[in-house]
């Protein structure tokens, strides 16, 4: 009798996305009033901005592009840049320039956390899995550029994974469970992992 295969899971560790505004915005007179920013020009060019409620990270160019990074899903990105927004525009209102027409997002990189809470004989999948590469003296995991959906997935022996590349929750979803599927119907899953207690 075979023991059933554990279900795979995942979890989105943080969200890169830019923002683009089609103005110029005024630094120096955001610099001024902003909280929670750091502004070092002869090190980097644009403002550090971190608000709480989403935690989110935003790097604000005078070009009027944003990077906003830390999210850990779409509505929360969304939520953030809101709160960006907001924030930018009341201060630069104030000095004449508030913020001009509707604010471009496009999501860059999701990167998650994934696991299939099973050994995988990384040997065995770099030998049955398409576009992968598998160094182990260089590296202890398995690089594997899925095709469909376009990802990176850096797979280990414990079944843990790492995925990068996606622009889709939805991505991520479908890239943990195809790799799982690919993995099983080719035996490279060697056998259920004791699961460790999660320590928060």
């Amino acid at each position: 009798m075979t023991t059933p295969m554990p279900q795979p899971t995942f979890r989105i560790e943080n969200i890169v996305a830019t923002v683009i505004l089609d103005q110029d915005i005024d630094i120096d007179s955001l610099e001024a009033e902003l909280p929670n920013h750091v502004y070092k020009p002869e090190q980097f060019p644009g403002i550090i901005f971190r608000v709480d409620k989403p935690r989110a990270t935003a790097l604000i160019f005078r070009s009027g592009k944003m990077v906003v990074t830390g999210t850990k899903s779409i509505s929360q990105l969304i939520e953030a840049v809101k709160r960006i927004i907001k924030t930018i525009d009341r201060i630069l209102t104030r000095y004449g320039s508030g913020i001009r027409g509707k604010p471009r997002v496009q999501v860059q990189n999701i990167v998650a956390g994934g696991d299939l809470h099973a050994y995988v004989n990384l040997e065995k999948a770099a030998y049955y899995l398409e576009d992968t590469m598998y160094e182990p003296e260089q590296f202890p995991g398995l690089i594997y550029r899925m095709r469909d959906p376009r990802v990176v997935l850096l797979i280990f022996s414990s079944g843990k994974m790492v995925i990068t590349g996606a622009k889709e929750e939805s991505e991520v979803e479908s890239a943990v469970r195809n790799v799982a599927d690919k993995l099983y119907k080719t035996g490279c899953i060697v056998g259920p992992r004791e699961e460790e207690e999660e320590v928060e």
